[in-house]
C-alpha cells in the first residue's frame, strides 16, 4: 500500500525506521535508514529494518557466495521494487517474502511515490560478501511507472 504521508508511514513501519544509513549511503540514491533487529556476534543471522525515503533505491548489487548465502526481504510498510538483472519488476507490498539466490545482480527500493521498509536477511552461507555495482539510472526507475 502506498504510503507518502511520513506520520502514517511511521505508524505502519512497526519494527521502526532506526538511523540515517550513512555507512552505505554511497550506495542508495536518496536516503535510507538502517534498525539493527539482531547484533553480529549474538545470533547467526543478522536482521535489519530498513526504510528507503519515496524514491530511494539501492545500486544493482550481488551478493556472491560460494555456498549458502543471498538474502532475504521481508517486505513490512509502504510501497516498493524489487528487479533481477534481465527481468521484470516486481512491485512490492506488505507481506510479501522475496527470496534472491547468491548470484543473482538486483537492485530493491521505495516507489517515487511511496516510503517503504523492508527486513533484510542475510542468509548464512560460506564465504559470503556483497559486491555493489553502478547506480540504477533515474531513466532506468523512472520508465517503472507508479
Amino acid at each position: 500500500m502506498k504510503v507518502n504521508n511520513k506520520e502514517e508511514f511511521d505508524k505502519q513501519n512497526i519494527f521502526g525506521m532506526g538511523e540515517a544509513n550513512t555507512a552505505f549511503a554511497d550506495y542508495f540514491i536518496g536516503n535510507s535508514f538502517l534498525n539493527p533487529l539482531t547484533h553480529p556476534g549474538e545470533c547467526a543471522v543478522f536482521l535489519a529494518n530498513v526504510t528507503f525515503e519515496p524514491g530511494c533505491r539501492n545500486n544493482w548489487h550481488i551478493h556472491h557466495a560460494k555456498s549458502g548465502g543471498g538474502q532475504m526481504l521481508i517486505c513490512t510498510a509502504g510501497s516498493g521494487w524489487y528487479q533481477e538483472e534481465g527481468r521484470e519488476p516486481v512491485s512490492l507490498e506488505p507481506g510479501m517474502v522475496i527470496m534472491i539466490q547468491p548470484e543473482v545482480k538486483h537492485w530493491h527500493g521505495a516507489k517515487a511515490d511511496s516510503w517503504f521498509s523492508h527486513i533484510a536477511v542475510e542468509i548464512p552461507g560460506a564465504d559470503t560478501s556483497n559486491e555493489w555495482l553502478e547506480a540504477v539510472s533515474d531513466e532506468q526507475y523512472d520508465s517503472l511507472g507508479k
